[in-house]
C-alpha cells in the first residue's frame, strides 16, 4: 500500500500517505480520549522504524509498549486490513525502553548544567527575581570552573553565592538570602517528587536515541511515563530539554529524504501550561528551526486549541480523531480544529469531526511540494504490532538484550561543585581562628564560674566541718580513756608487785 517514500496511515477516497521527505515538517495527532490517538501514534512510529528512522515517544498509559511485540489479529482487524488492500503481517519494531526513575526502562539522566537556568526555573516554579538569582548561580559556577551535575551541586552553589552575597552583588546584582532560601525549599520539594533520579551522570547521549538495528530498522525509544505523569511539570520540562538538546547539537541537513529522528510528544498541552513568555519563545524557536536538523516533532493532544497558534502553524501533517463539544469552550475548540483544515467540498468539517468513530480520523498530510492536502475522512489502518501493553517479562527480556544495557544503569558521582565547595568550607573553618565568644556564651561561662566557686566553698566548708568533728571526737575519747588507762595501769602494777613478793617468800 505504501512504498519507500511514505507511510500508509489510512484509507480515505485514496490512500493517505505521510511522505518521509515531508515528515520533518512536524505534525499533530489530536482527538478525544478513546478515539484512537495511541494506535495512530503506534502506526506512525512503526512505519518510521521500518523506514530506518529512529523514534522517541512517551508512553503515558503503557499501551505503546506493545509495539515491541508482533500483533495477534482477530477477524475484525483482518477485515479492516482487507478492505484497505493491506497485507497485514505480524511484526514488531526494535525497542529501547527508558524510564527517568529506572524502573521500567534504562535510566535517563541530564546534568544541571545541561538543563540550564531557564528550564530549571520552570521546573522549580520560580518567579522572575528567583530566576535571576538562579542565573547568578550558573554564572558564578561557570566563572569559577565548578561543575553543576546534580541537585547537591546546585544546592552547594546556592549556599556559596548566599555566603558571598556582599562581594558578588557588586558584579551580579543583589543576592537576597531570603530568595536563595526559597529556591532551596523548592529544590527540596522537587527532590521529594523523585527528580533527583533525573539529575546526574552518566548523562544521556543523543546518539543512543538515534540507533538502527542490524536490519536497518530504527529503534523506537519508549519513555515509560505513567509514574512521570504524576509530576507533569517534570515530564514536560524533560521533553522540552530533549528537544532543545537535539536542536543545539545536531548539524543542519535541510530537507532530507527521511528524518534523522521523529519525536512524539504525548499530552502536549502540558508543555504550554503556565509557560513564561521566554519559555514560549524558546519552544517556538525549537519547533520552527529543528526541522532543518532533520527532526520531526509530532504533538499528541486532545484538541489543537491546546497548542498556541504560533506553534500550531508549524505543524503540516494532521490526523484529527473525533472531538466532543458539550460545553462552550469545547465548541470553540471544535471550530478551531475544523478551521485548521483545508475545507473539503464534499462535507462540512465541523460536522464530521463529531461523527467520527473509533479508528476514524480527518487526515491532511503534506504533498511533495509541502502543501497540505484537502482533508479527507479516513479509516486508520491497523498496526502490525500488538495493540496493548507488553508484559513485565517481555519488557525485562528486551531490556536485557538492549544495545544500551549497562551503560546508564549505574550512577557516577565525580568531583563537582558540591565536593569542591564542601572541601573549601571545611578548610576555611579549620584555618580560621576561633571566633570570639558571643554574649550568650560569655554569660554561660560566667554562670559556670560562679557555680564552680560556690561548689568549691561548699566543699571546703564540708571538709572543715569534718575536721572539727574529728578533733572533737579525739578530745572526748582522750578525756574518757586516760583515767581508765591510768586505773588499769595501777591495778596491773599492784598485781605484779604482789606476785613478785609471793615468789620471793617461796624461795
Amino acid at each position: 500500500m505504501a512504498d519507500s517514500t511514505g507511510a500508509f496511515v489510512g484509507q480515505a477516497t485514496q490512500p493517505e500517505i505521510l511522505l518521509y521527505g515531508r515528515a520533518n515538517r512536524h505534525g499533530i495527532v489530536a482527538g478525544a480520549t478513546g478515539t484512537g490517538k495511541t494506535i495512530t501514534l503506534q502506526i506512525l512510529a512503526q512505519a518510521f522504524s521500518d523506514a530506518g528512522v529512529p523514534v522517541f515517544a512517551a508512553d503515558i498509559k503503557g499501551d505503546l509498549s506493545g509495539i515491541s511485540q508482533p500483533g495477534q489479529f482477530n477477524d475484525k482487524v483482518l477485515d479492516r486490513a482487507k478492505s484497505m488492500n493491506l497485507d497485514l503481517q505480524p511484526a514488531a519494531a526494535p525497542v529501547i525502553f527508558w524510564d527517568l526513575y529506572g524502573q521500567k526502562g534504562h535510566p535517563i539522566r541530564a546534568t544541571i548544567s545541561e538543563m540550564g537556568p531557564l528550564l530549571l526555573a520552570r521546573l522549580l516554579e520560580l518567579n522572575d527575581v528567583q530566576e535571576g538569582v538562579l542565573n547568578i548561580a550558573f554564572a558564578v559556577a561557570d566563572k569559577e570552573g565548578l561543575l553543576l551535575l546534580d541537585l547537591n551541586d546546585l544546592r552547594a552553589m546556592l549556599n556559596h553565592i548566599s555566603d558571598n552575597a556582599k562581594d558578588l552583588s557588586q558584579t551580579y546584582g543583589q543576592i537576597s538570602p531570603t530568595t536563595v532560601a526559597t529556591i532551596l525549599r523548592n529544590l527540596l520539594t522537587l527532590e521529594n517528587q523523585g527528580a533527583a533520579h533525573f539529575f546526574g551522570e552518566p548523562a544521556l547521549r543523543l546518539e543512543d536515541l538515534m540507533r538502527t538495528n542490524i536490519s536497518g530498522k530504527g529503534y523506537v525509544n519508549i519513555l515509560a511515563s505513567d509514574r512521570l505523569m504524576q509530576n507533569p511539570k517534570l515530564y514536560s520540562t524533560f521533553l522540552l530539554w530533549l528537544m532543545s538538546e537535539l536542536f543545539e547539537e545536531l548539524p543542519e541537513v535541510g530537507d532530507p529524504e527521511k528524518p534523522r529522528l521523529v519525536f512524539f510528544f504525548d499530552e502536549a498541552h502540558l508543555l504550554f501550561n503556565e509557560a513564561s513568555p521566554a519559555l514560549l519563545q524558546k519552544i517556538e524557536q525549537v519547533v520552527r528551526l529543528i526541522r532543518s536538523k532533520g527532526v520531526g516533532i509530532y504533538f499528541i493532544t486532545q484538541n489543537p486549541a491546546d497548542i498556541p497558534d504560533t506553534v500550531l502553524g508549524q505543524l503540516g501533517n494532521r490526523v484529527q480523531h473525533a472531538l466532543r463539544a458539550y460545553t462552550p469552550s469545547e465548541q470553540k475548540g471544535l471550530k478551531a480544529a475544523a478551521d485548521s483544515f483545508r475545507e473539503n467540498p464534499a462535507f462540512k468539517t465541523i460536522e464530521v469531526l463529531q461523527q467520527l468513530g473509533t479508528g476514524e480520523a480527518l487526515v491532511s498530510l503534506l504533498d511533495i511540494k509541502g502543501i497540505p492536502n484537502i482533508c479527507d475522512r479516513a479509516m486508520i489502518r491497523p498496526p502490525a504490532s500488538r495493540m496493548g501493553p507488553a508484559s513485565d517479562a517481555e519488557r525485562a527480556d528486551i531490556m536485557a538484550k538492549s544495545p544500551v544495557a549497562g551503560v546508564y544503569d549505574t550512577v557516577k558521582d565525580r568531583e563537582s561543585a558540591y565536593e569542591i565547595l564542601s572541601a573549601k568550607l571545611a578548610q576555611a573553618q579549620a584555618d580560621a581562628p576561633p571566633p570570639p565568644p558571643s554574649a550568650a556564651e560569655k554569660e554561660a561561662a560566667k554562670a559556670a564560674a560562679q557555680q564552680a566557686k560556690l561548689e568549691e566553698r561548699e566543699r571546703l566548708a564540708e571538709q572543715k566541718a569534718k575536721e572539727k568533728a574529728a578533733a572533737q571526737m579525739t578530745k572526748t575519747v582522750t578525756s574518757v580513756a586516760v583515767p581508765i588507762i591510768r586505773s588499769i595501769g595501777i591495778a596491773i602494777a599492784g598485781s605484779l608487785i604482789r606476785g613478785m613478793m609471793g615468789n620471793a617468800k617461796r624461795r
